[in-house]
């Protein structure tokens, strides 16, 4: 699985709250995905997709 943080992004936190794992923001405030995405991690992965408030979450399987 691959994931990206694409510019719809509004900074609002929620992807690092779900899997901080994957997902940390940035120095301007805007999310970023980690590329190295475990089995493990998928299931919060695609929470934290679906829970995005400006679809800016892009899960690649």
């Amino acid at each position: 699985m691959k994931s990206k943080v694409n510019e719809n992004c509004i900074g609002c936190g929620l992807c690092n709250s779900i899997c901080p794992e994957v997902f940390s923001m940035t120095d301007e405030g805007f999310a970023t995905a980690s590329s190295d995405i475990s089995e493990a991690q998928e299931e919060s992965v695609q929470e934290a997709a679906d829970s995005c408030p400006v679809d800016a979450i892009e899960v690649e399987i």
